[in-house]
């Protein structure tokens, strides 16, 4: 009896450890490693591959007939070692949040080691920081942090119930305090998560406020994809593969409906409701939906911020018609306007002609010009650029 006690016990004692094991799956291989002279390195176990690479940002990107293409990631081998392991160190990099993916035999997959991973559009992408400079900003920092809520609201306008994400600074939930309301906009493919996780916007607000460099706000992340209620997986159309081939983007059906979303804020947080506290800006799409929407209720918006914007409307659209009279009227009292845009990004033409315009009408705006194109670098920038000369 106390024998086959005694092995029951070291029987459920060695089923315990290898659960917990099996639970806390802990590697003993570092994936991504950061290294103190700036470098990164990668390590994949891969017994019977042939080839492994990464691709990343992180990289140089390739070139097509001699010319950069910053969408266009660089591609490297690893090098096989012992315990097949695979492995590469980078150049030394400079500070900035970096995506990256494996691609094993040809297959482009995700690092197993590295848990940190975020949606773009349809893609996973592993990610790691490089610290210093502005990407001290995207990391969580020991200050006041505050508090990012999922919410739902009705939209008469589409007739449907939509989500926001919205970000409360700290202290919001313990005081009676009127705040200054920002509403930030995705680009197409996005949806109410993106500047969340690809823009870092929490971990930038939090930052910049704590420092006393911004003021408390309210942010308000929209999601542009006025057809869905949600980020996918949220939706009531259920797992469905995301894609950038939505309907009703950019026809006016958002901007038509954008009223919806400014009374559900105004009814249920404490903000301030006066031009000089209310502020919009967005990337791409979001930088063309705010683009309109500041122009079609000019009396609501007293900064706008337009981060790779796209320019052109469709005039067939009902919103998008006499926008140059809409634009006029705006800037009788005009706007705090800020235009950002990459040297290399594929709008950057369409923004040069837009600042001419406002130039031969005599209507002031600041521009802020980076390199590379159109990329979650740049926007990251521009938001940590832009929420400073809010509210002051």
């Amino acid at each position: 009896m106390k024998k086959t006690f005694l092995l029951a016990s070291l029987l459920l004692f060695s089923l315990g450890s290898f659960s917990q094991q099996a639970l806390w799956g802990i590697p003993t291989i570092l994936s991504p490693e950061v290294n103190s002279d700036n470098t990164v390195t990668i390590r994949v176990v891969a017994e019977n591959a042939q080839k492994v690479q990464v691709t990343g940002d992180f990289l140089p990107p390739q070139k097509h007939n001699g010319k950069v293409v910053y969408y266009t990631e660089g591609v490297v081998d690893l090098i096989k070692g012992e315990n097949n392991i695979w492995e590469y160190t980078s150049q030394p990099l400079t500070p900035e949040l970096y995506k990256y993916n494996i691609i094993v035999d040809g297959v482009k997959t995700n690092d197993p080691l590295n848990v940190h991973k975020v949606r773009d559009v349809g893609s996973i992408f592993d990610i790691f920081i490089i610290g210093g400079g502005n990407a001290d900003l995207y990391q969580v920092q020991n200050v006041p942090h505050g508090n990012i809520s999922k919410v739902w609201y009705d939209s008469p306008t589409v007739n449907r119930t939509r989500r926001l994400t919205v970000y409360t600074p700290a202290g919001y939930n313990t005081s009676k305090t009127k705040y200054p309301v920002f509403y930030l906009l995705h680009g197409m493919g996005g949806d109410e998560e993106a500047w969340c996780t690809l823009g870092r916007a929490a971990q930038i607000l939090d930052n910049l406020i704590a420092k006393g460099l911004a003021e408390p706000m309210i942010v308000v992340m929209t999601n542009g994809n006025i057809a869905l209620n949600a980020a996918p997986g949220e939706d009531e159309k259920g797992l469905y593969a995301p894609t950038i081939a939505l309907p009703n983007t950019m026809d006016g059906t958002f901007e038509k409906a954008f009223p919806d979303i400014i009374k559900f804020i105004e009814s249920n947080y404490r903000v301030l409701k006066d031009k000089k506290h209310q502020a919009i800006a967005g990337l791409s799409m979001g930088g063309f939906h705010s683009k309109n929407i500041s122009a079609m209720y000019p009396n609501k918006f007293g900064y706008v911020g337009l981060f790779s914007a796209a320019i052109n409307p469709n005039g067939e659209f009902e919103p998008y018609k006499d926008l140059d009279s809409k634009i006029d009227t705006q800037f009788k009292n005009p706007p705090m306007y800020w235009i950002g845009i990459g040297t290399d990004d594929f709008l950057f033409q369409d923004n040069q002609k837009y600042m001419q315009y406002l130039k031969e009408k005599g209507y002031p705006f600041t521009y802020r010009e980076s390199g590379k194109g159109h990329i979650w670098e740049n926007w990251r920038i521009y938001l940590s650029e832009f929420v400073p000369l809010l509210f002051k």
